[in-house]
C-alpha cells in the first residue's frame, strides 16, 4: 500500500515514536503527579519533557502553557466553550472543519452565541483580512480560524488576522491540525492566543493525542473538571495551568510518543518537511493537469491536493485507487463549509496528502493509477506496493 492520507493521520510513524511508546509502557507505568515514589516521579518528568518539547517548537512562554487533550477537536471545544460568554459573537473562516462549526452551531441553537463566516480569498491576504475585519462587531469575543484548510490546502494569514483582532481586543484561536509540524508557528511571533493541534498528524505522534497551547489558559472556563493530583482538598478546579485544562489521568504512552514525534519534527525542521511535501504536491498537481480531472485551486499553497474525476463519484474513485494499492480520502472530510465555498457539495472530492516518508516515485505511480481511472480501465489484481521504496523520501 502507498499511503497518501497523511492529512487524516500520518503513517508510518518514525521508529523513535514507536520505541518511545514501548518504553513508556515498560518504564512509565505509574500515574504522573499522583505519587511520591520513583516511578510516578519519572512518569511526571517524562510528561513534563513532552510539554517542554511542544513549548520549544511553538514558541510558547513555557511548558506550563501546554495541555494534552485527546485530539485537536477536544482542544478546539475547550477553547470555544471555555472562552464564550452568553450573547457573545464569534468570527470564523468559511473553510472551517466541523471541529469548529459543530460546537459553534450547538451553542448558537442554544441561544448562547452567534457567529459570522469570513470569506477566505486564496492567495489574496488583503481581501481575506478585509473579510475578517467586516465580520467583527461589538459583541465579538473570539476569532477561530484554520491555518491550513484540510480540504484545499489554502493557507490563511493567521499572524495578520491575529494582529487585526487584537486591535479590537478579540483573542484568536488557530486550528493547526494540518499545519503543526509543517508550517512555522510561534505563539509569541504570530500573536496566537490559543493554538490547537493534532498530535497524530504533522507531529508524527500516536492517535489519541492533541495539544492546546494557551497564553492564558486560566482565562478559559473549564469544560471538564476532576482529579488533577493538586489542590485535592478544594472542590474547585485549579486555576493553574496545565492542571486547569487537564482532568484525570493523561495518556502517558501517547504523550511520550508525541514527544518523540515533536523531536523528530524539530530535528528536521518544519521548513524542510514543508518543502518536501509541497514539492510532491506540486508534482502531483502538474501531473493531474495533464489528465481529464477537475482541479479546484491553482498551484497548491499547502501540502495536500483535492480533485475529482468527471463522472466518477469521489468514493468510487477512492475505491478504485484502493484496489490499485493507494490509500486516499474521499468525501466531505468533515468540512462541509470548505466544500460549500468551492462548490463541491454534496459529493465532496478526493484528497491526496503526502507525508515526510512519501517519495516522488510513489506520486508518479499514483498518477499512473489516476490515468487508468480516467481511461475507465480496471486492474484485475490488487498489487500491494512497498511503503518505503528506494527514492527521495525526506532525510
Amino acid at each position: 500500500m502507498i499511503y497518501l492520507d497523511n492529512a487524516a493521520t500520518t503513517y508510518p510513524k518514525p521508529p523513535a515514536v514507536r520505541a518511545a511508546v514501548d518504553r513508556a509502557l515498560a518504564r512509565f507505568g505509574a500515574n504522573p503527579g499522583r505519587g511520591g515514589y520513583r516511578m510516578s516521579i519519572e512518569t511526571a518528568e517524562a510528561v513534563y519533557g513532552a510539554r517542554r518539547e511542544a513549548a520549544l517548537l511553538f514558541g510558547a512562554p513555557g511548558p506550563e502553557c501546554v495541555a494534552f487533550p485527546l485530539n485537536c477537536t477536544q482542544a478546539l471545544n475547550f477553547v470555544i466553550k471555555g472562552a464564550l460568554k452568553p450573547g457573545g459573537h464569534v468570527v470564523v473562516s468559511n473553510l472551517e472543519h466541523n471541529a469548529v462549526m459543530r460546537p459553534l452551531e450547538t451553542l448558537r441553537r442554544r441561544g448562547i452565541c452567534s457567529y459570522t463566516k469570513a470569506q477566505v480569498f486564496p492567495g489574496d491576504a488583503e481581501r481575506t483580512l478585509q473579510s475578517f475585519r467586516e465580520a467583527l462587531n461589538e459583541k465579538t469575543c473570539l476569532c477561530v480560524c484554520t491555518h491550513m484548510s484540510n480540504v484545499w490546502g489554502t493557507i490563511l494569514p493567521v499572524a495578520r488576522i491575529a494582529a487585526l483582532c487584537h486591535v479590537y481586543g478579540v483573542p484568536v484561536c488557530v486550528d493547526c491540525a494540518q499545519s503543526a509540524g509543517v508550517l512555522p508557528l510561534s505563539i509569541r511571533e504570530d500573536g496566537i492566543d490559543f493554538l490547537c493541534a493534532a498530535g497524530h498528524k504533522g507531529l508524527y505522534g500516536p492517535m489519541g493525542t492533541g495539544l492546546l497551547l494557551a497564553r492564558d489558559g486560566a482565562a478559559l472556563d473549564t469544560v471538564v473538571e476532576g482529579g488533577t493530583g493538586t489542590q485535592s482538598l478544594s472542590l474547585s478546579q485549579p486555576r493553574e495551568m496545565p492542571e486547569h485544562l487537564e482532568s484525570g489521568t493523561v495518556n502517558v504512552p501517547g504523550i511520550v510518543g508525541l514527544s518523540a514525534g515533536i523531536a523528530f519534527v524539530r530535528k528536521l525542521g518544519p521548513a524542510k518537511i514543508f518543502a518536501h511535501e509541497h514539492a510532491l504536491v506540486l508534482r502531483l498537481y502538474r501531473g493531474l493537469q495533464r489528465l481529464p480531472v477537475t482541479l479546484y485551486t491553482g498551484a497548491p499553497e499547502g501540502t495536500l491536493l483535492s480533485w475529482n474525476a468527471p463522472g466518477v463519484l469521489p468514493e468510487e474513485a477512492a475505491a478504485f485507487l484502493s484496489r490499485a494499492g493507494f490509500a486516499v480520502r474521499a468525501g466531505l472530510h468533515c468540512a462541509p463549509c470548505a466544500h460549500e465555498a468551492f462548490g463541491t457539495l454534496p459529493e465532496g472530492c478526493v484528497r491526496v496528502s503526502p507525508g515526510a516518508f512519501t517519495t516522488a516515485q510513489q506520486i508518479d505511480a499514483f498518477l499512473s493509477a489516476v490515468e487508468r481511472l480516467c481511461a475507465k480501465k480496471h486492474v484485475s489484481k490488487n498489487q500491494e506496493t512497498p511503503l518505503h521504496p528506494k527514492g527521495d523520501m525526506i532525510q
